[in-house]
């Protein structure tokens, strides 16, 4: 059994949906951000950084894994499922794992900060961080009009990243012209472990978690 520590964000919707794609039984605890559970202590022992999501494996001894990345690694090589076991195609998996992680994640959730939360409007801010975003997304598109996953087969690259790629329209980040991504969003959109994986944990009423879920599918 894993217990999961986590919230209704991009990095937690991660570990939801390869937890349901890997069909590894799971116990959610829901992670109040706002009201700040995530800098409680209890939580800092899991992950010093104080951010989710943190899995507990009570099945292997109690073992803890933080960050999102790390966990989705640990789980496919736990299971062996979603990555492959050959050096090339685990480090074709692993590349496009850290483009997400390094490039994907911090310049998308900059685009957020700035399009949707800043307290002050920093337009050359707003430029930067979203036109990078879309430069992100040319790369993937190009990409995808090669192969029909990342890393030619399913695997955790395509769940970080379309974790944090099918919210496009939270950031407001065009994806017009970009027919191999757009296809590659609607293709997973459409699993059953994608689409459960995006309504858990619950928004709690939360409206830019909801529209952000909204971007599932993509509408032309």
């Amino acid at each position: 059994m894993i217990d999961l520590y986590t919230s209704a964000t991009p990095n937690g919707w991660k570990i939801t949906i390869a937890l349901e794609e890997l069909e590894l039984p799971y116990t959610l605890h829901n992670i109040d951000l706002s009201a700040g559970e995530q800098r409680r202590k209890e939580f800092l022992a899991l992950n010093p950084n104080g951010r989710i999501p943190v899995i507990i494996d009570r099945d292997h001894n109690n073992f803890v894994v933080f960050e999102s990345g790390a966990i989705l690694v640990y789980l496919a090589e736990r299971t062996g499922k979603l990555m492959p076991k050959d050096p090339k195609g685990r480090s074709l998996v692993m590349q496009w794992l850290m483009f997400q992680m390094g490039g994907i994640g911090p310049m998308q959730g900059q685009a957020v900060v700035f399009e949707r939360y800043f307290p002050e409007d920093v337009p050359a801010a707003r430029t930067r961080y979203k036109n990078e975003t879309r430069r992100l997304y040319e790369v993937l598109n190009n990409r995808l009009e090669k192969v029909e996953f990342l890393a030619g087969e399913i695997s955790i690259a395509d769940i970080a990243t379309w974790a944090w790629v099918h919210t496009y329209r939270w950031p407001r980040i065009p994806i017009d012209g970009l027919e191999h991504l757009t296809r590659w969003i609607n293709l997973l959109g459409e699993r059953r472990a994608f689409r459960q994986g995006i309504l858990l944990p619950p928004p709690a009423g939360r409206a830019d978690v909801q529209e952000a879920r909204g971007a599932s599918i993509v509408t032309k």
